[in-house]
């Protein structure tokens, strides 16, 4: 009784709790709204598909590389000489090899590469869009083959190249951004530094708020409004950028050491690719339980009532019955006129 008394206090606590503060209450309908709708298991499926689109990816990597490289032995020495710097000594061989394979194979191996990259890719951008589908709280909709095929294709080279933006800026942000400023004569001045970095950083937000808003707004099955997804996208971003500088430094620590070099990178891809699957969908279902995305559904009416009276007719006594019926009507007749006589 002590232990449901407790229960029942903490659920009084919690609801005080949420009617105070509208961002706390915010949270949990969409923890509610993400569990429900079956948020991690459509992050698993998304980080499948994420790591098994890398090797056909990596196949038309080695396959342009080939091409680049086929008439520049120098590079291609120097290629060589640092994959054998950098990789273990049993890995040293193998990947010289592959290097090999893809300057002579390099047609093949584009073909095949673009073959599988297609077919990953389409299964990774439909699981996707089916996972925004369902956080938006839509049924799943159904529609032909073909044209299903061809709007996930559409949507998959329209992310791909606003993703590679967004992380083209975040490398001039980190990496270029210096070289220009040396080459213009500012790379001694702290300021021009500093403004630089904002500058980038807020132009990789912008991207990134860009993408996220048009990942959120225009990849479920169904349209929604973008002027419901601002925020959301904005949450995105931020986060996203939070999540790639925690990224780089979970991955350097996972890397450290043989193993490492041969086991962390695909753990701590798998790792990074669940992680942002989740936080994706954790925010549009955040964005969906808003107040001003909620749609209350009307109350359907009562089945109409229908009036059946109920007509019961006695039956007639039998033979057994109405003689006993007699029988006992005559005795209280004898009865009662021997009380009547004087």
């Amino acid at each position: 009784m002590a232990r449901l008394l407790a229960v029942t206090e903490n659920e009084s606590k919690l609801a005080r709790l949420r009617q105070r503060r509208p961002g706390i209450d915010h949270l949990i309908r969409a923890f509610d709204a993400f569990t429900e709708r079956y948020g991690n298991h459509f992050a698993a499926s998304i980080t499948y598909f994420s790591v098994l689109s890398l090797f056909p990816l990596m196949l038309i990597a080695f396959a342009v590389l080939g091409f680049v490289l086929a008439g520049q032995p120098e590079t291609l020495q120097s290629l060589q000489d640092s994959i054998t710097s950098a990789a273990p000594g049993n890995l040293r061989g193998l990947l010289t090899d592959l290097v090999n394979t893809a300057i002579s194979e390099r047609g093949k191996v584009g073909v095949i590469g673009l073959i599988a990259a297609a077919y990953t890719g389409l299964g990774w951008m439909s699981n996707l869009r089916d996972a925004l589908t369902a956080q938006w709280g839509h049924k799943p909709v159904e529609q032909p083959f073909l044209r299903g095929m061809l709007v996930d294709l559409l949507s998959l080279l329209g992310l791909g190249a606003a993703m590679a933006i967004s992380f083209g800026l975040s490398a001039f942000g980190s990496g270029l951004a210096d070289t220009i400023l040396d080459w213009i004569g500012l790379g001694e001045y702290t300021w021009a530094k500093v403004l630089l970095f904002i500058i980038t950083t807020l132009l990789s937000l912008g991207a990134n708020w860009l993408v996220f808003l048009w990942v959120i707004s225009r990849l479920p099955r169904r349209k929604v409004s973008v002027k419901s997804a601002v925020r959301g996208a904005l949450a995105a971003a931020i986060g996203f950028e939070i999540l790639k500088v925690v990224g780089t430094i979970y991955l350097n620590s996972v890397i450290g050491g043989p193993l490492g070099s041969l086991v962390g990178p695909i753990v701590g891809l798998l790792v990074f690719a669940n992680l942002v699957s989740r936080f994706l969908l954790f925010i549009t279902a955040w964005t969906a339980t808003a107040k001003e995305n909620i749609i209350r559904e009307p109350v359907a009416a009562p089945p109409p009532a229908v009036i059946r009276p109920v007509v019961e007719v006695s039956r007639a006594p039998r033979a057994k019955e109405a003689v006993g019926l007699v029988g006992v009507g005559a005795v209280l007749a004898l009865a009662w006129r021997g009380r009547r006589k004087p």
